[in-house]
């Protein structure tokens, strides 16, 4: 079934007046220069390629901590109601989301589940935005596209057996909820070190890892560039 894309005004709208699309990638690794920021690099690229401005923030360089409960995003007249409050190191970057039209999400899977990095930053982004009101209002000013990378080590069968699958589906959820169409990416059997021998990893065949590394990784980027210009691109009317 087809269905008006939620930010296809705002983004025409954009375009007409020759504004340049925004388009921001969000790194839950604390590597930056490891398979989630390089997937990130090449969505970036494919938004560039379609003319946006691109930006990305590596959430291991900034300080700042979760969600405090301090409600002073619910609190009736506040300075800070449908917002963040608190003032750290993530307060610019929240700023800049606001102004952005497209945002880019990319975490590695840690013990089941996104960063810890990247799930405060959740706490800090959304939030705000949930009224607690009888229809759980989302304030977020407009509609825009949002995108998820996930990279892990494992296989691709573990999508399903630890429930992997599920999980993001919840994610892309909450954002398409939050802020408008969203879409994701999974990444699976990536390489982690540069010398398995030098590691307790038996239970990886190196071989196979250099060979899906130079063989597969290089196709997982060429979608998250696709990924990056899709979202990029104010669609035409109908998605």
């Amino acid at each position: 079934m087809s269905y008006p894309h939620p930010g296809t005004a705002h983004c025409q709208a954009l375009f007409a007046k020759g504004v340049k699309m925004k388009v921001m990638a969000i790194n839950g690794s604390p590597r930056k220069n490891g398979n989630t920021a390089t997937l990130l690099d090449r969505a970036l690229e494919g938004a560039a390629s379609k003319g946006a401005a691109t930006e990305r923030v590596d959430l291991y360089d900034l300080d700042f901590k979760g969600c405090a409960s301090c409600f002073a995003c619910k609190r009736i007249g506040g300075k800070s109601y449908g917002k963040c409050a608190r003032r750290d190191g993530l307060k610019p970057v929240l700023d800049k989301i606001s102004a952005a039209d497209t945002l880019i999400f990319g975490s590695p899977i840690y013990f089941g589940g996104i960063s810890g990095e990247m799930h405060s930053f959740l706490e800090r982004l959304v939030f705000p935005y949930l009224a607690y009101d009888e229809k759980h209002t989302m304030s977020f000013p407009k509609k825009i596209r949002t995108g998820w990378i996930y990279t892990m080590n494992v296989p691709a069968k573990w999508l399903r057996l630890a429930g992997y699958k599920q999980l993001f589906k919840q994610y892309q959820s909450l954002m398409a909820r939050a802020f408008g169409a969203s879409e994701t990416l999974v990444v699976t059997d990536t390489w982690q070190f540069d010398d398995y021998s030098k590691y307790v990893s038996s239970m990886f065949d190196p071989e196979k890892k250099a060979r899906r590394r130079r063989e597969v990784f290089p196709r997982d980027c060429e979608k998250a560039f696709a990924m990056g210009a899709r979202v990029a691109t104010p669609p035409a009317g109908r998605s």
